[in-house]
């Protein structure tokens, strides 16, 4: 057994062996992260709190207890939602602790993980083709049918069913965006904006509002070709080379010297392209094979802001266009935890004229959403999603606006399902239309127009 000072001697294989154990000992377990962990507070195991499961992996480390299925299922509940680094006195870096340690102990993954989460998810192209057949049975008016528990029922196993029950109405077709946009009025500032994957197949109509509203502040907007997924996907399941490969690819299709800046609108992707530094130190055998340096990483990343954190240091243009609505803002979790950022979304939302924003009540609790943890852990990921709509319901708002795709499908998934006519939508949507004059339709999100 280890001491509590010192770190235990471990082999190579040793679960949770590439870790700084000096990180271990950061904790001082005083409990205060509990209030603030989303599974802790629905099942009130000590277990399922971040300082429990810090307790489990050292006590791993330590030798002390064998990595049981009960403990991995403990680890594996975690959404990773960084809620319990703001909460921490003790400046502990969970995210540096629970993320290699599930990679160490992490097999090959499953049929759903290879070809859903990596093969799928990541390739825009994929995924049209994919979803073909769905989009076309949805513009020949069966909606009804597909969601179905006949149809659903034929779906082999939990995480398709949760999977088709994440798509969103179709809307409008909307084409690829172009490659330049040029400001409006005197330029400001010269930008590039990154698409995303998953965002670009469900959100293209925020990354053209995006654009617009950019443009609105004087920006000239480029989309680079060749950028792809930020690689979140693999990294959080413990594919290292494919997110490093991934990296790679999005530092050379974005060449940061060029742009005042790269702008994101997915909290989740902004949280990734921001840690590409700690993604190559981390991996540095795979980064140096791949070709995938520090310095090229820190070039790449220093110039990477979520489009709100972005638009406050501008200063952005005041909008015109009232719009009379009662709404509130859930905080994305990889916007105000990984990446701090919590006022700058309310204030470009506080703005809109006769925009009134009322507070959420447990507003940086996850919403279940967690990248793909909605796919792999549904049932605690539906949990916590009634929970975050109970608490919306209360505000008594016609809408909730978020800065993340996940929390965007999460929220109106579970809205759909409690025939909750809420309008659910990012920030950037609601102050294009300001800027534009025009007004949401009901119970429909935003389309280009």
């Amino acid at each position: 057994m280890a001491s509590s000072t010192s770190s235990p001697i471990a082999s190579s294989t040793q679960p949770g062996s590439n870790i700084d154990y000096e990180r271990f000992l950061d904790c001082v377990h005083c409990g205060l992260c509990t209030a603030s962990c989303p599974t802790y507070l629905e099942t009130g195991n000590e277990n399922d709190s971040p300082r429990g499961r810090i307790y489990l992996m050292r006590a791993v480390v330590d030798q002390r207890i064998e990595l049981t299925s009960k403990v991995e299922k403990h680890l594996d509940l975690c959404l990773d939602c960084r809620a319990c680094e703001t909460a921490c006195p003790s400046g502990v870096n969970y995210g540096r602790l629970i993320e290699p340690f599930r990679t160490s102990i992490r097999e090959k993954g499953d049929w759903f993980e290879r070809w859903i989460l990596h093969w799928l998810l990541p390739n825009p192209k994929r995924m049209r083709l994919a979803l073909a057949p769905v989009r076309f049975m949805q513009f020949i008016g069966l909606d009804g049918l597909i969601r179905s528990r006949l149809l659903t029922s034929l779906l082999p196993g939990k995480k398709l069913k949760q999977l088709h029950a994440m798509l969103p109405p179709p809307q409008k077709n909307i084409a690829p965006l172009r490659s330049y946009y040029p400001a409006k009025g005197k330029k400001r500032a010269t930008v590039a904006l990154f698409e995303g994957c998953v965002s670009d197949i469900f959100f293209r109509h925020t990354n053209r509002a995006t654009t617009r509203v950019l443009q609105e502040n004087g920006c000239d907007v480029h989309i680079p070709t060749g950028q792809g997924c930020c690689g979140a996907i693999h990294y959080h399941s413990g594919s290292d080379q494919p997110a490093i490969n991934f990296a790679k690819s999005n530092c050379v299709s974005f060449n940061p010297d060029q742009y005042d800046a790269i702008i994101v609108n997915v909290a989740g992707c902004g949280s990734m392209l921001k840690d590409y530094p700690h993604l190559a130190a981390e991996n540095a055998a795979l980064s140096k094979s791949a070709g995938f340096s520090s310095e090229t990483a820190n070039r790449f990343s220093s110039k990477v802001k979520d489009i709100s954190e972005f638009l406050l240091e501008l200063g952005p243009r005041p909008p015109e266009g009232a719009i009379p609505l009662t709404a509130t803002y859930h905080d994305a979790c990889h916007l105000a935890h990984a990446q701090q950022i919590r006022e700058a979304p309310r204030k470009l939302l506080e703005m809109i004229p006769e925009l009134n924003l009322v507070p959420l009540e447990e507003s940086e609790i996850c919403c279940g959403a967690a990248g793909t943890y909605n796919l792999t852990e549904p049932e605690m990921s539906d949990r916590l999603a009634k929970r975050k709509l109970d608490r919306i319901g209360n505000t008594k708002a016609q809408a909730v606006f978020t800065s993340n795709a996940g929390c965007l499908l999460q929220i109106a998934k579970q809205s759909r399902l409690k025939r909750n006519p809420l309008w659910v939508a990012h920030p950037i949507d609601i102050l294009d239309m300001s800027y534009r004059g025009l007004q949401p339709s009901h119970l429909t999100s935003t389309t280009d127009r």
